[in-house]
């Protein structure tokens, strides 16, 4: 759009045209600075999250001395607590941008990791993980708001994808050197971690400062809906009442389930039934973080070519077969081809993640309006939220229950989130679903096969 600037002017302003030319340069000179700063923060506090989260247990207890049984119960406070104070996060980032929301995001990280070494009581200890907790919950939806704020359309899909790959790759090499703490003695290595730890988050928060915010309202498409200059947002009462975006919400809740089991089922299932050895069972886990990292912006280009709501779907379908196949696994598969069969399964469910990942986020994004975007984005945000404090307790009572049934539930979880996907999508404009808007015949009808576009709702 920017392109045509200069044909907007009259003949003979020229002027006006070299302005716009120069004004043009500017701007693709700052995208290109935006891209790479927000590149390099994103890299840098997934490279934290890395370390942090496979050693959280160790991690607390190896600086606090407090034990695994009172940090667990801790953990969970802290992060039902910060799971409360979403809505306020929401209602922030709309108030004052999302961009001082990711810095102040990455501080509270910053400032628990330094304090952790000093936690020594159980109320500091719950203080500090409730400050690291919800900088954690924080950090997902004022991200992905932030980048709405800065992009516009298929380059806003680009930043996505870049920023998921590159947290996947961050989360990868953090998990090699959070490997590596557990080879060192006693708690020094712990406390040198804690100190790295808040030095990358500041190291990320001033790389993100320094990303020139773009606030008010951006220049929009054909076909998405202007906020009028004079509208006061509805707050939570829109959002609540917006009944697709609701069911977009739950559609992703049933499928985060198919996410969590990487980490929480999948090895229990792999040593205890399959009869992997425990050194091999973290294999499938380190496989999908390379597919995904090395190949999830080639991935977002060709799925984000078609219907959002579609292709979501189907890589809920390809997550539902993986874990089928999961499933028959112990019946069909032992010795020396057990391992083959797993990784095989495990690129299958690679393959639904990267087919559903970016699509899925992509519709979050631009089915919120500008003005509410924080607000919209921290509801979504609860969807992944509420699975990952739901899950330990329902994989836990199904893996006890047998060998199929946990897979057989994940499966008619994750096809029930596609159908609530394909419902949700004539719900929603062509610019958010990622189809081409209607065609219009002479006598102003739409042309056959198009979709409704849905109003979204302003107040005066």
């Amino acid at each position: 759009m920017e392109d045509n600037l200069a044909s907007r002017h009259p003949a003979g302003s020229t002027g006006r045209k070299r302005d716009a030319v120069h004004s043009t340069s500017a701007d693709a000179d700052t995208d290109t600075s935006t891209r790479r700063r927000l590149i390099g923060a994103s890299l840098v506090a997934s490279l934290g999250d890395g370390i942090y989260v496979p050693l959280t247990m160790l991690f607390v207890h190896a600086l606090t001395g407090l034990s695994l049984t009172a940090i667990g119960a801790g953990l969970t406070l802290a992060g039902l607590c910060a799971l409360a104070v979403m809505p306020v996060v929401g209602a922030v980032i709309d108030r004052f941008g999302a961009q001082r929301v990711v810095v102040a995001s990455l501080l509270l990280r910053a400032a628990g990791f330094a304090a952790y070494p000093f936690a020594v009581s159980y109320p500091a200890f719950l203080g500090v993980a409730l400050v690291v907790a919800v900088g954690m919950w924080a950090s997902s939806p004022s991200q992905q708001a932030f980048i709405g704020e800065i992009a516009q359309g298929s380059g806003r899909d680009r930043l996505l994808a870049w920023d998921r790959s590159l947290r996947n790759a961050g989360m990868g090499a953090g998990s090699v050197v959070a490997a590596g703490l557990l080879a060192l003695d006693g708690s020094t290595g712990f406390t040198a971690a804690a100190m790295a730890l808040a030095a990358l988050f500041v190291l990320a928060a001033a790389l993100m400062a320094r990303i020139p915010a773009t606030r008010g309202n951006p220049v929009r498409r054909h076909g998405e809906n202007p906020v009028p200059p004079q509208a006061k947002p509805e707050g939570y009462r829109q959002v609540l009442g917006d009944r697709p975006y609701l069911l977009i919400t739950a559609a992703n809740f049933l499928i985060a389930f198919g996410y969590t089991t990487q980490a929480m089922a999948l090895p229990v299932f792999l040593t205890r039934d399959v009869g992997l050895p425990d050194a091999l069972a973290g294999v499938v886990f380190a496989v999908n973080t390379v597919l995904v990292a090395s190949l999830g912006v080639p991935a977002a280009r060709l799925t984000l070519r078609g219907s959002r709501p579609r292709t979501a779907a189907l890589g809920a379908a390809v997550f539902a077969l993986s874990f089928a196949a999961f499933a028959l696994l112990p019946q069909l598969v032992s010795g020396s081809g057990a391992m083959a069969a797993v990784l095989a399964v495990g690129v299958l469910y690679t393959v639904g993640e990267l087919v559903h990942s970016g699509p899925a986020q992509s519709l979050s994004v631009q089915a919120a309006p500008d003005h509410l975007r924080g607000r919209y984005l921290s509801v979504y945000q609860l969807s992944w939220s509420l699975c990952r404090t739901v899950a330990p307790l329902l994989m836990g009572f199904l893996l006890e229950a047998g060998r199929w049934q946990l897979w057989t539930v994940l499966a008619l979880l994750v096809l029930t989130g596609a159908a609530v996907l394909l419902r949700a999508e004539r719900a929603f404009p062509a610019h958010a679903t990622g189809t081409r808007p209607a065609r219009r015949t002479c006598d102003g009808a739409a042309a056959t096969g198009t979709r409704p576009s849905r109003t979204v709702p302003h107040s005066g």
